[in-house]
């Protein structure tokens, strides 16, 4: 009889930021692994064998800008955030049973937005503007629809009968409900995410 698969789905800026948070630095490939294997030993896919690991994410800019107050010049690609997560890419896609999903990252046209906490206290606290009062003003494109469309297409042609989606993100709420309509099992994992949307969950056959 042949086994039932499963596929295991990593939104990737929401799996680095959590691996941050617990271990205090910046996650790599190995960090990754680890979590899939964790994953791997859960009693809910027991019985069931792995199809592949697929890893979305939309890499770092690398484009140059010139800093909003000194005009300084930037090198996107130069900075320790583009090479951390360029080392990540090289690696994870060389571990077994791994399959890379790119989006893109787009910087907005004006380039930089003042951080939150900075324009609340200037608002008490005048002074002059440093490039430090501001962030990048960066947005991924093509990231969610990946993992929707990989959905789908791996229920759609009866390639899995399970997935384990890790994120927290609402928008996934569609293709949940597609896949478990077409019979395939729903499994979220949050890594511990305490403000999770409760419809994301009620979207999910398990919740981890």
């Amino acid at each position: 009889m042949v086994q039932s698969q499963y596929a295991i789905l990593l939104d990737g800026g929401f799996v680095t930021k959590k691996l941050y948070v617990k271990n205090q630095r910046a996650a790599t490939a190995e960090d990754i692994v680890a979590e899939c294997e964790r994953i791997k030993q859960l009693p809910h896919v027991e019985g069931y064998e792995l199809l592949r690991i697929y890893y979305y994410d939309a890499p770092p800019s690398d484009e140059r800008v010139q800093h909003p107050v000194s005009g300084n010049r930037l090198n996107l690609a130069s900075t320790t955030r583009f090479r951390e997560a360029q080392s990540l890419y090289d690696r994870l896609i060389m571990k077994p049973n791994v399959a890379l999903r790119m989006g893109e990252t787009r910087l907005s046209p004006h380039k930089w937005k003042i951080k939150p906490r900075v324009a609340r206290h200037l608002r008490n606290n005048p002074r002059p503007l440093t490039d430090a009062d501001f962030d990048l003003d960066i947005g991924q494109k093509g990231v969610d629809i990946r993992i929707g469309m990989d959905m789908a297409r791996l229920a759609l042609r009866e390639l899995v009968r399970a997935v384990v989606v890790v994120t927290a993100d609402s928008d996934f709420i569609p293709a949940f409900s597609f896949v478990r309509r077409e019979g395939v099992k729903v499994i979220l994992d949050t890594m511990g995410h305490r403000s999770s949307r409760a419809e994301l969950k009620a979207h999910a056959d398990i919740v981890l």
